[in-house]
């Protein structure tokens, strides 16, 4: 390949890293509309922060005693970040995927010999998950303290500023703001390795079946294989999950008591420590607190997200 054509190629992905970033921008901020109501119901049952057992009780506690409003409590900060990770998320994707595909392209030719396996398809978006962390590890521990802090006059932070603020106070970047990273990380790689994967393959079952091209999808199908890849998601990586949200709600009662870290009164020492306190505690099902407002929220807030995805990059290419 000479010069120019290196130049012309590297200009060119590029440009078409630039349009998935941001058509994945635009998918973040519907995620985020959709599901955020859901979100606050699972966090609190993961947490043990209601005393509801079930779904629909947190709900109705949630509308009762603190309004309707309550239920986009902590918006702000994933309405913001969100929105860059899920434009990380796909960036990361297609760039990924780009790269597995240059290295099945001949010498001299500009077209893959064969099309990516699903392991491969997996591998780009563990890929992108693993990036994703950055971002979400510390929007979504900010998220969670907001959504579980008590009501009214008791609560602990006056907004997402005040709550990374304190967070770095009591335990640093990396032990306060950071919590929580390690199995962020684990779920975010199994997580959306199977999200893309599912995608990606409901996508090309259907284009083959009906001898179509992928951009020939109508949109309501692109909305339902988004929506079922969503719920492979959660059943895929959910243990990880309440893991992560036990860790990042940790030290609640320290803050409260005024000290300076989350020494006294931490409960899990690490990733490990909290898995298997929740095993003796509550079990199997321990892992599964939740689960159900989860599978709900998944499926319109993943249909959402990739029929945006998809019809902003059919627009804009």
């Amino acid at each position: 390949m000479t010069a120019a054509a290196e130049a012309e190629a590297g200009t060119s992905s590029a440009v078409q890293t630039a349009k998935d970033l941001f058509s994945g921008a635009a998918g973040g901020i519907a995620q985020v509309l959709i599901g955020q109501p859901f979100d606050i119901v699972k966090v609190r049952l993961q947490t043990g922060t209601t005393a509801q057992r079930s779904a629909l009780a947190a709900a109705k506690s949630i509308w009762t005693h603190e309004g309707p409003l309550a239920f986009y409590k902590g918006t702000l900060t994933p309405l913001l970040g969100i929105g860059a990770c899920v434009s990380i998320q796909f960036g990361a994707f297609h760039f990924a995927r780009r790269q597995l595909e240059a290295r099945a392209t001949p010498a001299g030719s500009t077209t893959p010999s064969r099309p990516l396996t699903y392991t491969e398809l997996y591998a780009a978006g563990a890929f992108a998950g693993i990036a994703n962390t950055v971002l979400s590890s510390p929007i979504e521990h900010v998220r969670i303290r907001l959504q579980t802090q008590p009501h009214g006059d008791k609560r602990l932070y006056n907004g997402p500023a005040d709550c990374v603020r304190k967070l770095i106070r009591a335990g640093g970047v990396g032990h306060g703001l950071y919590r929580g990273t390690a199995v962020t990380l684990l779920r975010e790689a199994q997580a959306y390795g199977v999200w893309f994967l599912t995608f990606e393959y409901l996508m090309n079952l259907d284009a083959s079946r009906h001898h179509i091209s992928r951009e020939q999808i109508p949109s309501w199908k692109v909305a339902l294989y988004g929506g079922l890849a969503g719920e492979t998601l959660w059943l895929a990586s959910y243990p990880f999950d309440v893991v992560k949200s036990k860790m990042q709600t940790d030290g609640f009662r320290t803050e409260t008591a005024g000290l300076n870290d989350f020494g006294g009164e931490k409960r899990y020492k690490n990733m490990r420590d909290c898995f298997r306190q929740t095993w003796r505690a509550e079990g199997m099902r321990g892992f599964w607190r939740g689960i159900g407002p989860t599978l709900a929220r998944a499926m319109p807030v993943s249909a959402g997200t990739f029929a945006v995805v998809e019809m902003t990059m059919r627009a804009i290419n």
